[in-house]
């Protein structure tokens, strides 16, 4: 499939964007008017970009089926502030809810049943469920086009953030999966980061790793090893040599039964090796795929 903007419909192409670009941290916007009366909403074009000075940008887009601006939009012009809260899977029914286009003046914290706590250094209230909230001016606004679909980039610099400590683990780190954080996708569909949906990836390393390509042939055009792997397996500053203190009986017992099928003692190593690196095992696996060259 290819698609070009512009020969199908903002609405199909806005689809497809959302299912492509996921999952999207949310932005859960708490703004108020100019007389002071309180809007909050969910947007899902929304990151962090910055830390000094720190840069949070969401979108509040132009609606595609009428081209209107939102009540949110429409508060960050007259105060120039919002507090961004994130979303957590145990308010994201309430979240989702306050999305609902009430007219202006409904109170969404009431409609939602969140719990509005006063800011420090801005008008718009927090929402006291929320695990980590954070208040904000806004520096500028830049409209990408006046059609429905339309992005208006919000900058906002961070000026005050307020974290749980219930999120935080011993090391006084948020925990991915004490925060519990959920994400929007295409359609309907949402994901949660926390439990079995969250891993680690080391970092490169600081000496540059030594890259895909220069891995033995027989590695690098493995049948059995992942793209993944391989990039695992690269991230070593230099090639291993095999350690000596290194012992295993699985692999003892793979060189004793395939000695004479070379071809399957490649493919049995291979395949253990590629047990080993999809738990993060990376010395192991080495050793392992050492032993078959």
């Amino acid at each position: 499939m290819k698609i070009i903007p512009g020969e199908v419909k903002t609405s199909e192409l806005h689809a497809y964007l959302l299912g492509a670009i996921a999952p999207r941290p949310i932005c859960f916007a708490s703004t108020v008017d100019e007389n002071g009366q309180p809007n909050l909403s969910p947007f899902s074009f929304f990151n962090v970009f910055g830390a000094n000075p720190p840069t949070l940008i969401f979108s509040p887009a132009r609606r595609v089926r009428d081209n209107t601006v939102k009540h949110t939009l429409e508060n960050i012009y007259a105060t120039k502030e919002v507090v961004i809260n994130v979303v957590s899977y145990d308010m994201v029914q309430q979240a989702s809810l306050s999305s609902c286009e009430y007219p202006k003046g409904v109170n969404e914290f009431e409609k939602a049943g969140f719990t509005p706590i006063a800011s420090e250094k801005v008008k718009p209230f927090r929402v006291k469920e929320s695990p980590v909230q954070l208040e904000c001016i806004v520096k500028q606004v830049i409209e990408t086009g006046q059609e429905g679909g339309a992005g208006n980039l919000v900058i906002c610099e961070v000026v005050a953030m307020h974290i749980n400590d219930n999120i935080l683990n011993e090391a006084g780190k948020i925990d991915p999966h004490k925060i519990d954080l959920v994400a929007r996708m295409g359609a309907d569909y949402y994901c949660r980061a926390s439990g079995s949906a969250v891993f680690e990836v080391d970092k490169p390393q600081t000496k540059l790793g030594i890259g895909v390509d220069a891995l033995p042939a027989a590695i690098r055009n493995s049948h059995v090893l992942t793209g993944n792997n391989l990039g695992q397996l690269g991230n070593v500053y230099e090639i291993p040599v095999i350690d000596p203190a290194f012992h295993d009986d699985h692999l003892k017992n793979i060189i004793q039964y395939y000695s004479i099928s070379p071809d399957e003692m490649e493919k049995e190593l291979h395949t253990y090796a590629k047990k080993l690196l999809d738990s993060n095992q990376v010395h192991n696996a080495w050793q392992i795929l050492l032993a078959s060259n």
